[in-house]
């Protein structure tokens, strides 16, 4: 087995029981990024495996320690790619990406492998699969479906650590002027409007 292929199987071996941020995620994420790459100029491999490895640290949503997932999981991989033989500047670039990947940590990675896996995985938070996946984690955390008085945010601020539905105004919605490339950005406004004509039924049934 290749390296890409070995990673797989790890990380698979540690598949997370979060159905928002398991390994069907991770291989979702994957095929956004071989999709991304084909477009844009990037190594494949350090792509891939800053890919397979984003999310080998995750902590849930309602634990305090959520927003440090990610530069965990940066620390974690740097330990993960040294059994597989990749170089130390290799080791540097996956690991950088996978620090600031996340919509939480507020940045925009520096280097086209990291454009590219933040890209690939906001793309899994939009469409149809990303309606699923916002559910399934306000189930996970029990929260209400959506505040019966202002459900669309028009008149308040959103507060998703209480509503599922304000996530879509919090973050959701706001990914499709984050995107760093050309081919995400194309994607993400078909997966937006997904979306968007979710509001509009929902508004209709609600």
């Amino acid at each position: 087995m290749d390296a890409i292929d070995l990673l797989k199987k790890e990380v698979n071996n540690r598949n997370s029981s979060d159905s928002a941020h398991n390994f069907q995620h991770v291989m979702r994420v994957y095929k956004n990024a071989k999709k991304i790459c084909k477009k844009e100029n990037a190594d494949e491999k350090l792509v891939l495996s800053a890919v397979l490895l984003h999310d080998i640290v995750s902590y849930p949503k309602s634990d305090q320690r959520s927003k440090l997932s990610s530069m965990e999981s940066a620390i974690e991989s740097k330990k993960i790619l040294k059994k597989y033989n990749f170089s130390l500047e290799e080791i540097q670039i996956i690991s950088d990406a996978i620090r600031d990947h996340s919509f939480s940590r507020n940045k925009t990675s520096t280097t086209i492998e990291g454009k590219i896996l933040q890209d690939a995985d906001r793309l899994d938070a939009l469409g149809a699969i990303g309606i699923a996946r916002v559910f399934a984690v306000g189930g996970f955390e029990k929260r209400s479906f959506y505040n019966v008085q202002d459900p669309f945010c028009k008149h308040r601020l959103p507060d998703d650590k209480i509503w599922t539905l304000d996530h879509f105004y919090r973050k959701l919605l706001k990914l499709e002027s984050l995107m760093n490339t050309k081919s995400g950005r194309i994607e993400a406004k078909k997966r937006t409007k997904v979306l968007k004509d979710f509001l509009i039924q929902l508004k209709k049934e609600i």
